[in-house]
């Protein structure tokens, strides 16, 4: 295919795709430009299905440091492990294309976005997400696309697509909204505690862009006329699926509704096996030349199908109690909120600590205060270079009741740490008002559904617990949705099963007063206006339910950090005198922390002061030494001050530690003075005037002026 070109625009910026020129043994590849951004977007497939019981689809989403003329950190100078940016991309790219692709369809899909060109005020995160479906779109591979994403800004109350960082920074919403031309599939946000028809209208708003990109995109499928490619449908045969309903049918349906998580699981699982174990001896022999053969792989295809069986009847079954016996797995209804219980002051030699509990969920939050120079530096093409604030979600295998991998973590830990932070961190105090670098580390203890929620509230406690001045308490709840035809049920603090087997897993975090951050992945097609304004509501009531039983832990921010907090002071001095505290290499700062019990001592270049020690006491000596290194003498005061030399021509006078200066001798007396001892001696205590202070900053001082 020879190059192509199409052109649009996008948030009043120049918006266009080449296809046709680049990548071309790929199954569809395409240059997306937008503003000075560019991102190469790539999709690859097998022709074969996978063994695996899951659509193996990979999204990457990869930023090259070299896309915002930037040589990269570390000894070896290129580009390592994803970062988080790159991870939480990746994700939220994979989200809104997943649910897209047909029934059935287990090919093994590589999605690979590369940024190569980073215009700050063109998001190549949106660029990616379009480039993606794009792709998809105009290769062999079957979908049902296009989707399409934009970011929306709420800037001097005016919704704005993709806002620039320089607007992002007053507004009021940081809102990625994805979705078809019929329907609304993704979404993510923070917000600065926003009302729940505000947040609507937003996602809406963010909607009309999208019909525009998906309308784009139609365009060029249409022109490039794709053939897809077939592919093998896994199915049933109705003898299997009778034969498997008569034999588990009606002890499946009652495992399906005991209580208890892990009871629960271990009896489905076990009933599995039986049905595993009782059809396993189904013989497939073929007559090769009179020779009975075994069919190993029709026997594999005939054992799936009995493991996929039960799976249906037990999903069948979840959504049937709930849309038409209006009840819960585990007996609720479907705006219940499980049972809550939460205790602060957990650890005792943590800065703050808090543990919350909702059903068999469990989130142990724990805070950490430190130096602002213990900020997190960030090596990537955004604006932001560090930043104070961090939760770090952990989600070991114990938590489940099960053994597993045990290490880093995974795609999932790092966006549910990051859904966390985005909630938490809308209410955080700024540096000059709390100068400190502030960690929340979320441990999950327990899970069974919706740990990321029992994150916020374990943390939201644990902050106040440590003495941050939270703007207001944080919770989050999420929702769930089983939909059928036209018929919907919205449930309110989804546990796992019904999370696993509903249409959509909705998350919703914020104070009394509003939304703070949100989250929703859709596996159906799409959702509604009316369902969206509808989950909002209710998650607002379940909302205001927790944060009632949070209040009555702890309702405010403790006065006093712990004792073992490091202390923080914050003042401010003239830039100019930086170099005045820090010394010829160094020297004097290094002497301070020293003489000062090893103090940490930041110096920003707008004159912040920030000294951190857990005794106030070294924070004191240091704040007072520092402030007489900076300290400038004012023309007609009086100091009292202390004869350091003794000249022939006058003495010196320190009028505060570390400063002095020069008294002439004909300023000594009114009367005429023949030698300078007749008037002082070292060591004197006297009185000065300050009557000038010259370019360089040497100070005349006189004690005739200071005289009655």
């Amino acid at each position: 295919m020879s190059k192509k070109v199409f052109e649009t625009t996008l948030g009043g910026r120049a918006f266009s795709v080449e296809i046709g020129e680049v990548a071309k043994q790929a199954n569809g590849s395409a240059f997306i430009n937008y503003g000075d951004s560019t991102v190469l977007s790539v999709v690859t497939a097998k022709t074969e299905p996978s063994p695996m019981d899951f659509f193996p689809l990979m999204v990457i989403y990869q930023e090259k440091l070299y896309a915002g003329g930037k040589i990269p950190g570390g000894f070896l100078r290129r580009e390592g492990r994803p970062s988080e940016h790159e991870t939480l991309t990746s994700r939220l790219i994979d989200r809104p294309l997943r649910p897209m692709f047909p029934e059935g369809f287990k090919n093994d899909v590589q999605i690979i976005n590369t940024v190569l060109s980073s215009d700050p005020e063109a998001t190549t995160e949106m660029a990616a997400l379009f480039g993606s479906s794009l792709v998809l779109g105009i290769s062999n591979i079957p979908f049902n696309g296009p989707v399409a994403g934009v970011t929306v800004g709420l800037v001097d109350d005016k919704f704005i697509i993709n806002p620039t960082p320089e607007q992002l920074e007053t507004s009021k919403i940081d809102l990625i909204v994805a979705g078809t031309k019929d329907a609304i599939n993704m979404v993510e946000a923070g917000a600065k505690q926003i009302d729940e028809d505000t947040m609507l209208d937003a996602i809406l708003f963010g909607h009309d862009a999208i019909k525009a990109l998906v309308a784009f995109q139609e365009k060029i499928i249409a022109e490039i006329k794709p053939e897809k490619m077939d592919y093998t449908v896994f199915e049933i045969e109705d003898s299997v699926r009778k034969a498997v309903h008569e034999f588990c049918f009606d002890r499946l349906i009652a495992a399906v509704s005991l209580f208890d998580k892990l009871e629960r699981y271990r009896k489905i699982d076990e009933i599995k096996e039986e049905a595993v174990e009782n059809f396993k001896t189904k013989g497939f022999f073929n007559d090769m030349n009179g020779v009975q053969v075994f069919d190993e792989k029709a026997h594999k295809n005939y054992i799936q199908q009995v493991k996929t069986v039960v799976d249906q009847i037990v999903t069948k079954e979840v959504r049937r109690l709930i849309t038409e016996d209006k009840v819960r797995p585990d007996g609720r209804k479907v705006d219940e909120i499980r049972p809550l219980d939460s205790r602060i002051d957990i650890l005792k030699r943590a800065h703050g600590s808090a543990l919350f509990t909702r059903g068999q969920t469990q989130a142990l939050g724990v805070v950490t205060l430190g130096a602002l120079g213990e900020s997190q530096f960030i090596d990537g093409l955004g604006i932001l270079d560090k930043k104070r604030f961090m939760l770090h979600y952990n989600f070991p295998p114990f938590s489940v009741g099960e053994t597993g991998r045990y290490g880093f973590v995974g795609r999932r830990e790092v966006g549910h740490g990051a859904l966390g932070e985005r909630a938490l961190l809308q209410v955080l105090p700024d540096e000059e008002t709390f100068p400190y670098t502030i960690r929340v580390v979320s441990e999950i203890l327990e899970s069974n559904g919706s740990s990321s929620q029992a994150t916020i509230c374990a943390g939201s406690m644990a902050l106040m617990a440590a003495g941050v001045p939270l703007e207001a308490p944080v919770a989050g709840i999420a929702m769930g949705l089983i939909k059928d035809g036209d018929n919907y049920t919205i449930l309110s603090d989804i546990q796992g099963m019904e999370d696993h087997e509903g249409d959509m897993d909705f998350k919703v975090a914020g104070t009394e007063k509003g939304i703070t951050a949100l989250q929703m992945d859709i596996k159906i097609l799409g959702i509604t206006k009316e369902i969206l304004k509808e989950a909002l509501e209710q998650a607002k009531h379940s909302r205001l339910h927790i944060l009632k039983h949070m209040n009555e832990i702890i309702a405010t921010n403790r006065e006093e950090l712990s004792d073992y907090a490091p202390k923080v002071a914050m003042f401010r001095i003239n830039p100019d005198k930086i170099r005045d505290v820090i010394g010829a290499g160094g020297k004097i700062i290094t002497k301070m922390i020293e003489e000062f019990d090893n103090i940490k001592i930041d110096i920003e270049q707008d004159g912040r002061v920030f000294l951190m020690h857990q005794d106030s006491k070294y924070i004191k000596l240091a704040k007072a030494y520092i402030e007489n290194l900076v300290k400038e003498a004012e023309v007609g005061k009086i100091y009292e001050g202390k004869v350091t030399r003794v000249e022939k021509f006058g003495c010196f006078v320190e009028i505060w530690p570390g400063t002095e200066g020069l008294v002439h001798i004909s300023k000594l007396a009114k009367e005429r003075v023949e030698k300078t001892e007749d008037v002082v001696s070292l060591g004197d205590i006297i009185l000065v005037k300050c009557i000038g202070v010259d370019d360089k900053g040497r100070i005349d001082l006189s004690r005739k002026a200071a005289l009655k």
